[in-house]
């Protein structure tokens, strides 16, 4: 009992990344966008910390009939890319039938990703565009994109899905660690102060974000073709 009980607690926590889809999705239905980002920015919190309490807990031992990879899986495809791709279609970002079909590929691709059981190297990169949907959305609204821009960018990502890059994860990724929290930190702290101040993101936030966006990018490309 004593060990059932925190491998319960912590399946209740990853659990509770539903109830932030739900109430995301009311405020992306209500237009209330930085209420949106707030409750995806808190499913991915749950989603960072899940997994070590899962460990440390040993819940695949304790309560091997409940998969918490599978509940885990579930949320993802809500707050990483479902309730992102419906407030990219209300934000205006992606409109009309293109709109539509984007939307509907960014579903689609991202199933792909997720049933792929080679989606993951074991060095913890992930192969092909992670489906971060939920990111792509909060640099949409934080640098105020035209609609035609953001529909490049979806459509490019959508196409980076199938192409076999490496993604570093940067939490995990040994690859000049020490440069990459910072970065990881400074563009938390960004976005936390663009949600604060509201959309679009000031000049200096957005200058942050951008070069958060490119040393990521870069990280991809060296991981994907150096030798």
């Amino acid at each position: 009992m004593r060990a059932l009980l925190p491998a319960a607690a912590v399946h209740c926590f990853t659990a509770l990344g539903a109830v932030c889809a739900f109430l995301g999705l009311r405020a992306a239905l209500a237009e209330e966008w930085v209420a949106l980002f707030v409750w995806l920015g808190i499913a991915l919190i749950i989603d960072g910390v899940d997994g070590t309490l899962a460990r440390l807990s040993n819940v695949t031992a304790v309560l091997p009939r409940f998969s918490g990879e599978r509940l885990d899986l579930i949320i993802d495809y809500l707050t990483y890319v479902f309730v992102p791709a419906l407030a990219l279609m209300l934000g205006g970002f992606l409109e009309g039938t293109l709109g539509v079909l984007l939307a509907s590929l960014i579903l689609l691709s991202s199933l792909f990703h997720f049933s792929d059981t080679e989606s993951k190297t074991p060095d913890d990169c992930f192969v092909g565009f992670p489906a971060l949907w939920n990111v792509v959305a909060f640099y949409a609204f934080a640098l105020g994109m035209p609609s035609w821009l953001a529909a490049a960018m979806v459509s490019a990502l959508i196409v980076l899905t199938f192409v076999p890059w490496l993604w570093a994860h940067p939490l995990r990724t040994p690859l000049l660690r020490p440069v990459t929290l910072l970065m990881l930190l400074a563009w938390f702290a960004a976005a936390v102060l663009t949600l604060r101040q509201g959309f679009p993101a000031t000049p200096a936030l957005q200058a942050i974000l951008i070069l958060a966006a490119l040393y990521m990018l870069g990280l991809v490309l060296f991981r994907s073709f150096a030798r």
